[in-house]
């Protein structure tokens, strides 16, 4: 009888690949998680129960077959087991890294239900994916004939990326707009390295250039070209910008030189890693080198400033935020990995002011934790007489984002939005208020994660092929 290879959590531990150092990754900004060997993912993924409801499926936003794939890497089936994680997520080697599944597949583990440690999805999804690129697996982008139909998707992020893989492979003709000079959106130049490195991404969009997605970049729409002139070139319109309007704080000295906000500093050091000229990091005003940085903000974002701060050599790293640990939005794993390297949580604080024509200090007011709120979030509450001086000489604003006003930019009439500024659309087909015109991702939904954008970019891309589909009736020749 052949070897039962699954069910093995009660005898195997839980084993996550080995994590470098704290000392040598503060030193450089690669992935800090190493690669399991084969027969530790297998051992790892022969931990899971197979159960007859999995919610680690259904709690995550693609509902992965997450089971399956990890009965096939404990079988040693790995091409097996990377096409069926491939038939569910465009880019699953970006999700084994950045998704937080420690909210996700793997918070809902069942096995770390009854308190024996949950199966490491996330680690034995990007084993698989890694390995199908290096032997040759992941196959190029090809359909069963070219289609006349013309798609224009607006923002080369998660959303947009995964509607075009998902529209070339049925023969339509995809354009995508971004205003940047390299696609992947927040993947490039939002996340750092060390999170995610860029090669990984840029060789997904390779695959997609391959495929024929024509890429127009440095391309600003309501400027270098008109909405309008998009919408009049294409059948169909798929609006996946994102999010990039900061939110700002209203205090006292917030306009100092020296406070800046988080998606310029990240994206001048991911500038920098890819060799860029970046002349506010040269100039010291987005490098955190020998500097006292304060980071406001608890969400993965501000767990990116704090670490590539540390990475940059700033003498010390502090996060200020206005709930306590328990309560914070961020990935707890990012959280430890951040402590690890030295930085410094300051819960139950929020700024109140700032000192300095240069930045100095923050002025810190101390909170408590007060009644819930309609959503079941304690309020923080001003404790009186508590405030103190926190020295800074860079402070980092990482509070989230909000949306453009897309009508106003684009100068486009009929294009609905809602009360948050986000472009109002069908959560399942996508469609917005003008005909023939889509929205996904965060410019739906308000920001969230790479996984719900590339959710969204695949469930519009087959409301748009069915909106085709009522158009033609036979694919057309490729020239």
């Amino acid at each position: 009888m052949a070897k039962q290879p699954m069910l093995k959590f009660v005898n195997v531990a839980r084993d996550m690949p080995e994590k470098r150092p704290p000392d040598l990754r503060r030193g450089d900004f690669n992935e800090i998680y190493g690669e399991y060997a084969r027969e530790k993912a297998a051992e790892q993924s022969g931990r899971c129960s197979q159960c007859g409801v999995p919610y680690c499926q259904s709690h995550c936003p693609l509902h992965n077959n997450i089971p399956d794939w990890l009965r096939l890497t404990a079988e040693g089936r790995l091409q097996e087991a990377y096409e069926v994680s491939q038939a569910t997520n465009t880019f699953p080697e970006i999700c084994g890294r950045i998704c937080p599944q420690d909210r996700l597949c793997e918070g809902n583990c069942v096995i770390e239900q009854s308190g024996h440690g949950t199966v490491t999805i996330g680690a034995v999804e990007k084993y698989i994916t890694d390995t199908a690129w290096d032997e040759g697996w992941v196959k190029p982008i090809t359909n069963g004939g070219e289609r006349k139909e013309k798609v224009a998707i607006i923002g080369a992020g998660p959303g947009g990326l995964a509607a075009a893989d998902m529209l070339r492979r049925e023969g339509v003709q995809v354009t995508v707009y971004d205003r940047y000079d390299r696609a992947g959106g927040l993947m490039t130049y939002g996340i750092p390295g060390f999170k995610l490195e860029k090669d990984v991404v840029m060789k997904r969009i390779a695959q997609l250039e391959e495929g024929g997605v024509d890429f127009k970049l440095n391309t600003d729409v309501g400027t270098d070209i008109t909405f309008a002139e998009i919408r009049d070139s294409f059948d169909a319109v798929l609006i996946a910008t994102g999010v990039y309007k900061t939110r700002d704080l209203q205090a006292p000295g917030v306009g100092a030189e020296g406070i800046v906000n988080a998606i310029d500093f990240l994206t001048a050091s991911n500038r920098k890693s890819f060799g860029d000229a970046v002349p506010e990091f040269d100039s010291g005003e987005l490098n955190a080198e020998g500097k006292r940085v304060v980071v406001i903000g608890g969400g993965d974002t501000a767990m990116d400033c704090v670490r590539t701060s540390i990475r940059q050599g700033a003498t010390s790293v502090k996060c200020l935020y206005r709930r306590d640990r328990e309560n914070m939005p961020g990935s707890q794993r990012e959280v430890q990995n951040a402590e690890e390297e030295g930085v410094e949580f300051v819960w139950l604080s929020a700024p109140k002011g700032f000192t300095g024509e240069r930045v100095e200090g923050v002025m810190v007011s101390k909170m408590r934790l007060g009644q819930p709120d309609a959503t079941g979030r304690q309020v923080p509450e001003l404790i009186e007489g508590a405030d103190y001086l926190e020295e800074a000489d860079l402070v980092i604003k990482a509070l989230g984002f909000e949306p453009e006003d897309l009508p106003k930019l684009w100068g486009v009439d009929g294009l609905e939005v809602t009360r948050w500024g986000t472009v109002l659309a069908d959560f399942q087909t996508h469609e917005t208020s003008l005909p023939g015109v889509y929205a996904c991702g965060d410019i739906q939904r308000g920001a969230s994660l790479v996984v719900w954008a590339i959710r969204d970019g695949r469930e519009a891309a087959q409301a748009i092929l069915a909106q085709l589909a009522g158009k033609t009736t036979a694919p057309v020749a490729a020239e």
